[in-house]
This record gives C-alpha cells, sequence and structure tokens, in this order.
C-alpha cells in the first residue's frame, strides 16, 4: 500500500495492491501499520458505515463541529467523485476544494481529516460507499454546506439528480464559515 499526499493539508490517498486473477481479486482496503507510519491511529475508528447512491446524485458537503471527526472513505462498487472542502479555521489550505476519483478498480482509500468537509456524486449507476469514523454521531454537530455553494465552485461532473432534504437545504459557504469561526 502507497500513500500519496494531496493539496489539502493532511489529505491522503492510500493506494493498496490490488492482486487480480481468473477468480477476480483480492486487495487490503487497510493496514494499521502503514496508516500508523502516516499518521493515522486505526485503533481511532469506531464506526463503519456503507451508502448505495444512484448516477447523479450528491450526498453532501458534510463535517462535524466540535472535535468533528475523520474519516477512511472506499468506493466499493462503481465510481465516484469524491469533493474534500477545506473548513478547518486558520488552515493554509482554507476554503480550497479538492476533487478524487475513487471506484471499484483502483479501490483507493481517502483519508479525510477533522475539519474537512466532505461529499460525492456517484458516477455509475449504483455506487457504494464505504466508510470508517473515528467519532461517534453526535447529531447536534451536523454541519452542512450547500453543494453548489458559487464561492467554492465545486465541479460536479454531471447534473444532479437527487439531494436528500438537508442537503437542499443547507446553507453556504459564507455562513458555514462564520459559524465555525464563531464557535472557535
Amino acid at each position: 500500500m502507497k500513500i500519496r499526499h494531496t493539496t489539502l493539508e493532511g489529505v491522503l490517498v492510500l493506494e493498496p495492491t490490488v492482486h487480480r486473477d481468473d477468480r477476480g481479486f483480492f486487495t487490503r482496503t487497510f493496514d494499521h501499520d502503514v496508516a500508523a507510519g502516516a499518521g493515522i491511529d486505526g485503533a481511532d475508528f469506531v464506526q463503519d458505515s456503507q451508502s448505495r447512491s444512484h448516477r447523479g446524485v450528491v450526498r453532501g458537503m458534510h463535517l462535524r463541529t466540535g472535535d468533528g471527526e475523520a474519516k477512511l472513505v472506499r468506493c466499493a462498487r462503481g465510481r465516484i467523485l469524491d469533493v474534500l472542502v477545506d473548513a478547518r479555521v486558520g488552515s493554509p489550505t482554507h476554503g480550497s476544494v479538492l476533487t478524487v476519483e475513487l471506484d471499484d478498480i483502483a479501490h483507493a482509500v481517502l483519508y479525510v481529516p477533522r475539519g474537512v468537509a466532505h461529499g460525492w456524486q456517484a458516477l455509475t449507476d449504483e455506487a457504494d460507499v464505504c466508510y470508517r469514523i473515528d467519532a461517534r454521531h453526535d447529531p447536534t454537530e451536523d454541519v452542512t454546506i450547500r453543494h453548489d455553494d458559487p464561492d467554492l465552485a465545486i465541479p460536479w461532473p454531471l447534473p444532479v439528480t437527487l439531494l436528500s432534504p438537508r442537503d437542499r437545504e443547507a446553507p453556504g459557504w459564507a455562513e458555514v464559515t462564520a459559524r465555525l469561526r464563531s464557535a472557535r
């Protein structure tokens, strides 16, 4: 497994070795020792989740206030455009957007540090996204940012076909940033 650094501070892509043969494939989706070498403590993760989305669906942009949460995200079926926005107040990359394609061919795993907003769009008919989270869910800490905020100009590659009510009614980047700054 190789670790690739990205343009957002602390955001990493873990690229596993995929072994293919006539039966299909085998890959390790997480390796504690490799992750520890990159500063990720695998013992911290307390929840695994999976979602299925259909082509064009956008989920996000989500983050948590308080201590926040870190995530390991992978696409187990299909292909997605994963989108990250640095919402960490004082970060040198604050407000920057990073996009990473994840799929069921390369099996890359994306490490999303605390304070970075996260969302994705399904690029295939069905896409299963698995994520491991290092904090128990507290709905009072949920923060959502508009997926189509012009200040962020997220380059969604497909027309957005469906959003949850929470995502559809989310405030814009400026409002969320002001809220995060006042919470410090």
